[in-house]
């Protein structure tokens, strides 16, 4: 197997990790699945802001990790969770980088919802 290229953030391609300002809700099926005021916002280059919740802050109980694993050459490897609501299982729901890459270590610890397959708001603090 080759090598993994590792490659870090440029004015080309920003990666910026900084607290949420606020509260992030994060919903499946109308169900909260998690809830927090200590997320993280990853922005990178063009793409749509992600918001990083800490893994505590998600309901264990609906979690089931599942087989997918992913590559990114900023980040490192992530490792995704199914997540299971009112009996309907949403695959591959959640990521995790659980030993990101040092330019964004500050994800660790935390995971990111797919927004087609979840419901991410961010309002204001309680």
């Amino acid at each position: 197997m080759s090598e993994r290229q590792v490659l870090q953030p440029t004015a080309e391609h920003p990666i910026t990790v900084t607290p949420t300002d606020g509260r992030v809700v994060v919903r499946i099926g109308g169900t909260v699945v998690a809830e927090t005021d200590a997320a993280l916002s990853l922005r990178e280059s063009t793409y749509p802001v992600v918001q990083y919740v800490p893994f505590a802050a998600v309901d264990q109980t609906v979690l089931r990790r599942s087989d997918t694993t992913t590559y990114c050459p900023f980040k490192g490897e992530a490792n995704y969770f199914d997540v299971t609501v009112a009996g309907t299982t949403v695959e591959d729901a959640i990521w995790t980088y659980e030993q990101p890459y040092e330019a964004v270590g500050a994800i660790a610890g935390h995971v990111a919802f797919y927004a087609e397959k979840a419901d991410v708001a961010v309002g204001p603090s309680s």
